[in-house]
């Protein structure tokens, strides 16, 4: 059973870069068949993707291209979320997720087969 585990700060101040990790346990992030996305979702809103990380290279959403970095340590079995010049539109719930690209349609997080539990994250001074 895999289980991925989202751990960061709850409070990022504007301007400043949130950085998020996700540890991945019972299966490894190196399997090329599997994406790891980092998703959102801000307070009262649906769910949004923000990137992946997948067969060792990074995807990201073009609205957040800019400000997002996702990269991965092998030697954890982790990957991490780093998102710069955050704003208090920010906020949001963050979860980290796997998807199977040989059974699943990237577009459709409801094919995402595992999610962490989710972290909140608050953006405010």
């Amino acid at each position: 059973q895999v289980q991925l585990q989202e751990s960061g700060p709850g409070l990022v101040k504007p301007s400043q870069t949130l950085s998020l990790t996700c540890a991945v346990y019972g299966g490894s992030i190196t399997i090329s068949r599997y994406a790891w996305s980092w998703i959102c979702q801000p307070p009262e809103k649906g769910l949004e993707w923000m990137g992946a990380i997948y067969s060792g290279s990074a995807y990201y959403s073009s609205s957040l291209k800019s400000r997002t970095s996702i990269s991965r340590d092998t030697s954890k079995n982790q990957f991490t979320l780093q998102l710069s010049s955050v704003a208090p539109e920010d906020t949001a719930v963050y979860y980290c997720t796997r998807d199977d690209r040989l059974n699943s349609d990237p577009k459709r997080l409801s094919e995402y087969d595992y999610w962490g539990q989710g972290t909140q994250v608050t953006v405010s001074s």
